[in-house]
C-alpha cells in the first residue's frame, strides 16, 4: 500500500512539473490542459476545498467566488471564479496552473507555492461544485 501511495505521490508531483512554472496568460495553457484532475470530487476533498478557498482565495475573489473580495490588489479584477467564462483556461489542469504558477502578465495574482498538490486539487473541484461545469 506504501508502495501505491508513494506512486501516486510522484505521479502529482511529476504532472505539477509537467504544467510548467511560468504565469498563466489570457487564452489558457495547451500544455496545462492535458492535466487531469487525479483527486476525486468526494464531499471530503469539496469541504476540504472549501475550508483551503475561505482560507486562502475568498479575500480577493470573494466568499461567493465572484472576484469581489474585500482585500483585491488596488485597480486589480481578480476573476469571477463562478461564471461561465475564465479567460486563462478552463481545463482542470488550467485551473491549477493558474493557482501554482499566478496569473499573468502583471502577477496581480501570485504563485500560491504554499499550497500543496492536493490542496489545489481540492479548491479545484470546490470551485467546480459552486460554478458551472467544464472540462475536467
Amino acid at each position: 500500500m506504501r508502495r501505491v501511495f508513494a506512486f501516486a505521490m510522484a505521479f502529482i508531483a511529476a504532472v505539477s512539473l509537467s504544467i510548467g512554472t511560468s504565469a498563466q496568460n489570457l487564452g489558457g495553457n495547451p500544455e496545462a490542459a492535458k492535466v487531469k484532475n487525479p483527486v476525486a470530487a468526494t464531499p471530503e476533498s469539496l469541504s476540504a476545498g472549501k475550508a483551503l478557498f475561505m482560507k486562502n482565495c475568498r479575500f480577493c475573489h470573494g466568499e461567493d467566488a465572484k472576484g469581489d473580495g474585500p482585500m483585491a490588489p488596488k485597480d486589480s479584477h481578480p476573476a469571477n471564479l463562478v461564471d461561465d467564462k475564465w479567460d486563462r483556461g478552463s481545463t482542470d489542469g488550467e485551473i491549477f496552473a493558474v493557482i501554482r504558477n499566478g496569473a499573468g502578465p502583471k502577477f496581480d495574482m501570485k504563485p500560491q507555492k504554499a499550497l500543496s498538490d492536493q490542496d489545489i486539487w481540492n479548491i479545484i473541484n470546490y470551485l467546480r461544485s459552486i460554478g458551472p461545469q467544464r472540462k475536467r
